[in-house]
């Protein structure tokens, strides 16, 4: 079986991405596992597959890197949309659909390859604590720990561990540890999936947002991770509910091909 393919990163987290429309293809979990193997496959955080949808411009399907079916990726929500623009599928503007309901999209700038997309995220109204750290859904569960210094953070084994913890979730969750800089946040995150620290995360960053927010009255946050800088905005009512989050940044074609997958 060969597979067409095209290779996007949105900060430095970076994904396949297949157009799926005709919906022919599938993918085991070891295919997937495969494709996304970094010394056997093409490499990548995650994969997505974009398929047609009647009431959407298209559909999204995430897949982490163990080969398994997600819940919903900021980066890739960012990605998929520079490539249905590549495809032709839409000019500058999406509503698309996720495992975690719909979303809006708007590029904002398309230089060549390079492409900034907005990207609207799910409204947020739970949260809660635990040992004084917070966790939230942002479309995916993140556990937010703010800590002094955290280029010293030993982010794979601590994050490991936590995201284990069966105490915060039997699921696991994504664990972002975030040092509040003078007009930043410099944010790094543990995924579950992919079991490992990625350059950057979208739910990542925007849960860390709006824990940042739950103590400080702003409503756009800038954001740094190892890959590249994103940009939270949001609206945020009296009862701490969260709305009109929009999750901003870079979205890089890197290159496409094709794959031969042994059936």
């Amino acid at each position: 079986m060969t597979i067409a393919f095209s290779k996007y990163h949105g900060a430095g987290n970076d994904f396949v991405l297949i157009d799926n429309r005709d919906k022919n293809l599938k993918l085991s979990t070891d295919n997937i596992a495969f494709i996304c193997n970094r010394h056997f496959g093409i490499g990548a955080d995650g994969l997505m597959l974009l398929n047609a949808s009647d009431a959407y411009d298209f559909e999204m399907v995430y897949f982490n890197s163990d080969g398994n079916e997600s819940t919903m990726c900021g980066n890739g929500g960012r990605c998929i949309t520079a490539f249905a623009a590549s495809l032709d599928i839409i000019k500058d503007k999406t509503n698309f659909i996720a495992i975690d309901g719909e979303h809006q999209a708007t590029i904002i700038n398309n230089d060549v390859d390079l492409f900034q997309v907005r990207l609207k995220m799910n409204d947020v109204s739970e949260f809660k604590m635990y040992n004084n750290d917070f966790i939230l859904n942002t479309g995916s569960p993140q556990y937010i720990k703010f800590v002094k210094d955290v280029k010293s953070i030993d982010v794979y084994n601590e994050g490991k561990a936590i995201r284990h913890d069966k105490e915060i979730s039997e699921k696991g969750v994504n664990v972002d540890f975030v040092e509040i800089k003078e007009d930043y946040l410099f944010v790094r995150t543990f995924e579950r999936g992919v079991e490992d620290e990625t350059l950057a995360c979208g739910t990542g960053v925007t849960a860390s947002a709006i824990a940042y927010a739950l103590n400080h009255d702003v409503e756009i946050v800038k954001i740094k991770t190892l890959g590249g800088e994103l940009k939270v905005s949001f609206t945020k009512d009296k009862d701490y509910t969260f709305k009109n989050i929009w999750l901003e940044g870079p979205a890089q074609f890197v290159f496409k091909g094709e794959l031969v997958i042994n059936e």
